[in-house]
Parts: structure tokens; C-alpha cells; sequence
């Protein structure tokens, strides 16, 4: 079985998250995007669902976090290259993201992460593998 991830995300505007993870070089999945929420496809396995902050409190018990007042998950994708790294980061700086940590690296490990429009932090880590 291929599993899929879906992270579920609550957003304060819709159009700027939208613009911001097009603008990272996502695509919108029109099918499952409404004016509540946006379908953002990372890869064949990975999706983003921005949702309304109001859409996304009718799927949770309690408070919507507020991930601008705290870190509430950190998001790690893999690159293929420390390029690869710079450029996803660099692109997010330039649609509306800011930095999160300096870059990391450790051994095989080459990282570096920034937040999105609401401060949903995501990494961008490529490790080299030996061989």
C-alpha cells in the first residue's frame, strides 16, 4: 500500500496561502478546493489542506491553534539537493514566508526551514546518501 499524508492546516486568509504555496511551485487541486479551503498537492503522496480557520474548527475538539503565537507541528520535506533546499526556502521567503531556524548542517544532513504566511514552520532537509 502507497499511504498518503494529508496535513490539515487552519489559515487566516486563503488567497495569500493560496498564492504563497503556488508560488513555492505547488499545484491546486481544484476538486477538493472550495472557498473554504485549498487543496494544495506537495507531491503524488503528500497534500496540503489550507482550510478557513472557521472550516477547520467544525473538524476539531476545543481551540484552533494559533501556530503564530507558537510552534504547533513542524512540516519536513525531503530535497534531492542542497539546491534544491535553498531554492524551496528562498522561494518561500519571496511569496510571503519567513525565516524559521539558520541553515543545519550535520554530517549527511543539509537543512534549512521557514514559515509560511500563518507561521506553520516547515523544514526542507536533504541528506546525502552514501554509495
Amino acid at each position: 500500500m502507497n499511504r498518503m499524508i494529508f496535513v490539515n492546516l487552519p489559515v487566516a486568509d486563503l488567497a495569500a496561502t493560496t498564492a504563497f504555496y503556488t508560488g513555492l511551485g505547488f499545484t491546486i487541486n481544484p476538486e477538493f478546493s472550495d472557498a473554504s479551503c485549498t487543496c494544495v498537492v506537495i507531491s503524488d503522496t503528500i497534500v496540503v489542506m489550507a482550510l478557513r480557520r472557521e472550516r477547520f474548527a467544525d473538524f476539531v475538539a476545543g481551540q484552533v491553534g494559533d501556530p503564530a503565537a507558537g510552534t504547533t507541528v513542524i512540516n519536513c520535506l525531503s530535497a534531492e539537493s542542497r539546491q534544491e533546499v535553498d531554492d524551496l526556502v528562498s522561494r518561500a521567503l519571496a511569496h510571503g514566508g519567513k525565516p524559521w531556524l539558520d541553515k543545519m548542517e550535520q554530517g549527511p544532513m543539509y537543512g534549512h526551514s521557514f514559515t509560511d504566511p500563518d507561521g506553520h514552520v516547515w523544514e526542507v532537509l536533504h541528506m546525502e546518501q552514501a554509495g
